[in-house]
């Protein structure tokens, strides 16, 4: 394969491992993938060598470029298994910076059906990993609750005098790390081909990240694809994307979902 031209805007079946040990050093601008985890997700046998791959997707990567890393952990024998803040310490144990640990809130989670003693699980990890400090920051705001009031600044006692000022509080403020979405074929996509794959993210959470921490015409990859969806909404935010997938079947819901455009 060569560089760029059978890389960039296609997805490519392949382990995604032996894909980037062929791109050469920091050539993506953006990383955005959900992984297969634990035992929660059927890839048919195929090894996920995750330490190989962090330190690959290190390589390639600019300086600056972030990983939004999407994940979970199974509960097995009655303990949750810590993947993912195994799989984080290791980022950071190969030279990422862990710029944010934010929340994928799912607003109609599956409701608990069984008592054992815990609440039900309604939430992932977004790992937001950096190779040095991030280039790229388009950061969503809100209406501020507090906007236009104002509260007590810094006061210093001088002279026998307290001394300071008040400040006026913004009518917007920043979005805070927690993203809550509706999951579900229903609610994730209005594709209803990706309704194929077992394990999709919305299509917002995936539009969301990339307008965050990317700009236009920039490389935004999906080592693991499955049904395509970060580079669906790449495209369709005039990004340009990297998909790669092992598994021949998602490749081709993947490549079903960009050949009918944006939905």
């Amino acid at each position: 394969m060569n560089w760029p031209e059978d890389y960039i805007n296609r997805i490519i079946c392949g382990d995604c491992l032996e894909v980037m040990k062929e791109m050469p050093n920091g050539c993506v601008d953006m990383v955005l993938t959900s992984p297969p985890y634990d035992n929660l997700r059927d890839y048919n046998g195929y090894n996920f060598d995750f330490k190989n791959i962090a330190r690959e997707l290190f390589r390639i990567l600019k300086e600056g470029a972030i990983i939004a890393w999407v994940i979970g952990d199974a509960t097995i024998d009655g303990s949750e298994t810590g993947t993912s803040f195994k799989q984080v310490l290791y980022f950071k144990e190969i030279g990422f910076n862990l710029h944010d640990t934010m929340i994928y809130a799912k607003e109609n989670y599956l409701p608990q059906q069984i008592i054992n003693k815990r609440y039900a699980n309604a939430f992932e990890y977004m790992f937001i990993l950096v190779k040095g400090k991030p280039k790229t920051f388009n950061p969503f705001y809100k209406k501020s609750i507090w906007g236009g009031i104002s509260k007590s600044g810094t006061f210093r006692r001088k002279n026998g005098r307290l001394e300071g000022k008040y400040v006026i509080i913004n009518e917007e403020h920043i979005f805070p790390n927690i993203w809550t979405y509706q999951t579900g074929k229903e609610k994730s996509t209005k594709d209803t081909i990706a309704h194929e794959h077992p394990a999709i993210f919305p299509d917002k959470l995936a539009e969301d990240h990339i307008l965050s921490w990317s700009n236009e015409d920039n490389i935004v990859m999906d080592p693991m694809c499955g049904s395509g969806t970060t580079c669906k909404m790449a495209r369709s935010i005039k990004r340009n994307f990297i998909g790669i997938e092992i598994n021949s079947d998602y490749c081709k819901i993947a490549e079903k979902r960009l050949a009918q455009g944006v939905l």
